[in-house]
């Protein structure tokens, strides 16, 4: 691409704190861990589809942002001059580039190695929050503007929903072209030698080759980007983690800090159904709230820092018990690997119920949803926005959208929404002009010809049944138990829920709990060693906080459980 002439540079404002400048004392201390640069105009610092470990502070000159370098739709997208950095999420989660960053005339740049990065945060608690921050709303800056890579495909396919659900739920960068609206899509796809019948398709200008997948499994997409996949192991580990929403990373952060050889895996993403709230305001220490997908990104940083090994997509399939050993049968994208512990901690959580009304389905993936982050957010601007739900994801979801779509209909059961939902939310829901409540009532049809346009909801007290306008529909209306792939091996409830502590003790028999002479612990299950915390367990408050103290408390008896047994990793 032409380089913009230098005279011709403005630097990009920090209008949302995405590029904050760093202070004279802050270079300082990270110029005792890293390396003066010179560097030339047009030499590529970072390159997209490529991994880089060195943080870059620039000196003096200015440095260019570039999607899709290389191609015919380079663009400079930011401008970054002396005291800004460079970079954004994917440095610190171990991800390729979502952007390419080059001098726009010659420079100086402070390289500071990611391991020494990590040192120097550690002790400056300031610094390593500003990057941290920044980091977080470049990614979510990239994702607005659909930076990253293409997905082609019909949003009738449900190969397409898989890898679209995949990217969503994960935060990455990347723009959907859809076969049955965009007339460039055939023409991409002949450029490429492909047709319709090889979709889905993820394209990526990753470096200076291209990437072109046809139909990927999630763990390709997920390899070709970098995001963790669970690698070949010998060795036992002290502690699997099984599910990586709060009550799993809360796990892993403790469980990892204190020593303990630990591996979390999640089939889907970080965050559980957390992940998926835009916002979460009752949350301890975030007066202003903090997204979902935030508080994920942040525990999982951390609990990588701690020495943690985060999986995504890697799916448990079983429990098997050997010895005072579990071995863990995992899926990572249609390759088998085994994981064998001395500890699990199951945290699988919930995953939301489906609505279950004549038309749903055929929107489902296109109109119809079950989160709402800012990936489906954007679909929203000027289309009339339902939401179905009673509780507080219905009401966070509610509050979010209606800052960006004209109308938002919530749709509940309950004869008032204070009876499931924060007393916070229902004041903001009564207050907001774009909010319409429709109380006891439920959904009877979804109606549309391609795409929604309304749905018919039928008033509980009276039978009496009207449509409303409704482009977009997002549904929170409770979840199921994530245990089916458990069968036997531990103790459940009627519902499906694993029973833990005094529960689970009738279930706690045989030669092991004989040896041991105890009870099962508060959060151990009918099998020793084995936990069960967040919405999976039997009895929980499903609060994010309490998710995050089972996740802790796990740890301690975990604890005394391997001091019991004399079992502990070297």
């Amino acid at each position: 691409m032409l380089i913009p002439d230098p005279t011709q540079l403005t630097e990009t404002p920090d209008l949302h704190g995405a590029y904050p400048r760093l202070s004279a004392d802050q270079v300082k201390i990270l110029a005792t861990r890293g390396e003066r640069r010179h560097v030339r105009r047009g030499q590529v610092l970072i390159r997209e589809g490529e991994r880089t470990d060195q943080f870059l502070v620039v000196l003096r000159g200015k440095v260019l942002v570039i999607t899709g370098y290389g191609g015919d739709d380079a663009r400079v997208i930011r401008v970054h001059g002396p005291g800004r950095f460079l970079g954004e999420l994917g440095l610190l989660a171990g991800q390729v580039a979502f952007s390419t960053a080059m001098p726009g005339e010659d420079a100086e740049v402070l390289a500071v190695p990611l391991e020494a990065l990590t040192e120097v945060v550690q002790r400056d608690t300031a610094l390593g929050d500003l990057i941290v921050r920044a980091y977080f709303l470049r990614r979510e800056l990239l994702i607005g503007m659909e930076a990253g890579f293409r997905i082609i495909g019909s949003h009738y396919c449900a190969d397409t929903r898989r890898l679209r659900e995949f990217a969503g739920r994960n935060r990455l960068p990347h723009r959907f072209v859809d076969l049955e609206q965009d007339s460039d899509a055939d023409k991409v796809l002949r450029s490429l030698g492909l047709g319709p019948a090889d979709t889905p398709v993820v394209i990526w200008r990753k470096g200076p080759q291209g990437l072109v997948l046809r139909n990927p499994s999630n763990a390709e997409l997920a390899r070709a980007i970098g995001v963790t996949v669970l690698r070949p192991e010998t060795s036992v580990r002290d502690l699997l983690v099984i599910g990586a929403g709060p009550a799993g990373l809360a796990a892993a952060v403790y469980g990892a800090s204190e020593g303990l050889a630990t591996t979390a895996l999640d089939a889907i993403a970080t965050g559980g159904q957390a992940g998926t709230s835009s916002r979460i305001e009752n949350y301890l220490g975030f007066p202003a709230g903090i997204s979902g997908a935030e508080l994920a990104e942040r525990a999982a940083i951390q609990a990588r820092r701690f020495g943690a090994e985060i999986s995504v997509p890697a799916e448990a399939v079983a429990l098997v018990p050997d010895g005072e050993l579990y071995v863990v049968p995992v899926d990572c994208g249609g390759r088998r690997m085994e994981v064998v512990s001395r500890t699990v901690v199951i945290a699988t959580g919930a995953r939301y119920r489906r609505l279950d009304a004549p038309g749903i389905g055929e929107f489902e993936g296109t109109c119809v949803h079950y989160a709402a982050t800012l990936i489906e957010a954007k679909l929203c601007a000027q289309r009339p926005v339902a939401v179905v739900g009673g509780g507080n994801s219905a009401g966070q979801a509610t509050v979010f959208l209606a800052e960006i779509a004209p109308v938002v209909h919530l749709v509940a059961r309950e004869d008032d929404l204070g009876e499931n939902m924060s007393r916070y939310l229902v004041d903001r829901i009564r207050r907001h002009p774009r909010v319409v409540v429709h109380p006891h009532s439920r959904v009877r049809r979804a109606v549309g010809h391609g795409s929604l346009e309304a749905l018919v909801i039928e008033d509980d007290h009276s039978g009496g049944r009207r449509s409303i306008p409704a482009e977009v529909l997002f549904v929170f209306i409770g979840a199921q138990p994530c245990t089916r792939w458990l069968a036997d091996t531990v103790a459940l409830d009627d519902s499906g829920f694993i029973l833990t502590g005094v529960d689970a003790e009738p279930a706690a028999r045989g030669e092991v709990w004989q040896h041991l002479d105890r009870p099962p612990r508060i959060l151990e299950t009918s099998r020793p060693g084995v936990f069960a915390v967040g919405d999976v367990r039997h009895g929980a408050v499903r609060r994010v906080a309490s998710a995050v103290g089972d996740g802790a408390t796990a740890i301690r008896m975990l604890h005394e459980h391997l001091e019991h047994t004399g079992s502990r990793a070297s």
